[in-house]
């Protein structure tokens, strides 16, 4: 294979879905493998929907997932001269035509094949207009659109993914390629951009796939071959519906504020479609660029299980060194202690959590100091008759040198085993005192974490809190 140049065309009307970071990773991934060009272009020709800030959201997440691009970013709104170029072309070549109808009589035209129960075609008036009259009503200011003359003949897309697709020429009418108002539509700057970049390979997604043949025919009428297709199934909801906010998270950047680490997401989107053979599950980078192939990208719709992507993401948390953790964490909030205690604290909890807002939160009981506890812990073990050997196990905590759990954990049985009570009617009412949860990673680790001055003041003023309250009732 030669060197291809594939793209990835963001409308930026929105931020990036992951089907459209789906797409990204797939045309970047192809790109690597065969040492290709990956371009990024931006259109941006919905003047009224297309927003700047919108723009730096998709770049900045494309940059987050480590989709670096090799060219671009190009921008079709700066680009209006080349598809004016083009059309002027074309026209001047007989391969598109202008046509005069008004939208009133279009749309009588419409209502007449409705009425007749046929599917509304364009009626190709304007294909027989001479040329020397479409020049005279233009520039007697008439208005007009430009058509593209299609073939009167089936348009075959051999279909890298999904396979043979033939389009019979009576369901493809002559289509719009500039506005009355001198715009150009989509479907024309695409091909246009996709000539004039050298694109060879057109990787989106399958709700593209009934525009092919427009695209076909409009990439011959531009003197060019067309482009490689491969069409991507769709990616669905857990309900097998078209994925959406009503599934959750579904742009890459909620993914980003809610914990996701970047080389998860870009797994899991990879495995959205495509099989690297061996039930591989777990993959960096380097590793899906060695194994990508269309070949192995299956046709059909995939399911978006937030669950898997979850424990994935788990997985991947597991291996990030507790410095690169740190740093990952601190858009989520990190209480004020040093680096040190942090680094252990993190080491202690990561296990328990699969994203880093989920690590950020259990990182919290290392800041301040609770001020609520869980009901049911409270319920259980916020007893006054629990409090004499939650102040004992104070004091024996205080006289441990050096400060380890093995040692915490020792004093602790021998208490239990001294004042004839289990080892958990200490700890259970600890951990409420410490955590204001029942919920913690093992007890004495943490507390050795947490540290003796923390430890005895938290146990101390808990036990005095019930205490207080019981006196006061």
């Amino acid at each position: 294979m030669t060197s291809p140049r594939v793209r990835f065309a963001p409308s930026p009307t929105g931020s990036l879905h992951v089907g459209g970071a789906r797409t990204a990773l797939y045309n970047w991934l192809f790109a690597r493998r065969h040492s290709g060009i990956f371009v990024l272009r931006i259109e941006d020709t919905d003047v009224e929907r297309s927003r700047r800030e919108l723009t730096d959201q998709i770049l900045d997440a494309m940059t987050w997932l480590g989709l670096t691009w090799d060219e671009g970013p190009y921008f079709q709104s700066e680009r209006s001269a080349i598809y004016a170029a083009a059309a002027g072309r074309l026209l001047a070549e007989g391969r598109a035509y202008r046509a005069f109808e008004t939208a009133d009589e279009l749309e009588a035209a419409r209502k007449a094949a409705e009425a007749a129960g046929k599917v509304y075609r364009y009626g190709g008036s304007g294909r027989s207009l001479p040329r020397e009259e479409s020049d005279r009503r233009a520039a007697a200011g008439e208005k007009f659109v430009i058509r593209l003359r299609m073939p009167d003949e089936p348009i075959v897309v051999q279909d890298a993914v999904q396979g043979r697709a033939e389009f019979l020429p009576d369901a493809l009418d002559d289509f719009i390629l500039v506005r009355s108002d001198g715009n150009p539509v989509y479907h024309f700057t695409v091909c246009v951009d996709d000539v004039e970049m050298g694109i060879t390979h057109v990787i989106r997604g399958v709700d593209h796939l009934p525009n092919t043949p427009k695209h076909v025919a409009l990439f011959r009428a531009l003197g060019a071959e067309p482009p490689v297709f491969a069409h991507l199934g769709m990616i669905l909801g857990p309900d097998g519906k078209k994925l959406s906010k009503r599934h959750g998270a579904a742009g890459a950047e909620e993914f980003r504020a809610a914990g996701y680490l970047p080389e998860a997401l870009v797994n899991f989107l990879a495995l959205l479609g495509w099989s690297p053979g061996e039930d591989r599950e777990r993959m960096s980078l380097q590793e899906m660029i060695s194994l990508f192939s269309l070949e192995r990208i299956g046709p059909s719709p995939s399911r978006f299980d937030h669950e898997k992507l979850t424990w994935l993401n788990g997985q991947f948390l597991q291996a990030v060194a507790p410095g690169r953790l740190l740093t990952l964490l601190e858009p989520f909030g990190l209480p004020a202690r040093d680096r040190e205690t942090l680094e252990r604290a993190v080491a202690l909890h990561l296990s328990r959590c699969r994203t880093l807002r989920e690590l950020a939160q259990a990182l919290r009981i290392y800041g301040d100091d609770p001020t609520e506890f869980e009901a049911a812990g409270m319920k259980k073990f916020g007893k006054p008759e629990l409090m004499t050997s939650l102040r004992a196990l104070a004091s024996r905590l205080a006289a441990v040198e050096p400060f380890a759990h093995a040692k915490m954990e020792d004093v602790a049985r021998a208490l239990a085993a001294e004042t004839g009570v289990s080892l958990g009617s200490l700890a259970q009412p600890a951990r409420l005192a410490l955590t204001g949860s029942l919920a913690s990673p093992p007890l004495f680790e943490m507390i050795e974490v947490l540290g003796k001055e923390t430890t005895l003041r938290r146990i101390l003023a808990f036990a005095d809190r019930i205490e207080g309250r019981a006196g006061a009732s």
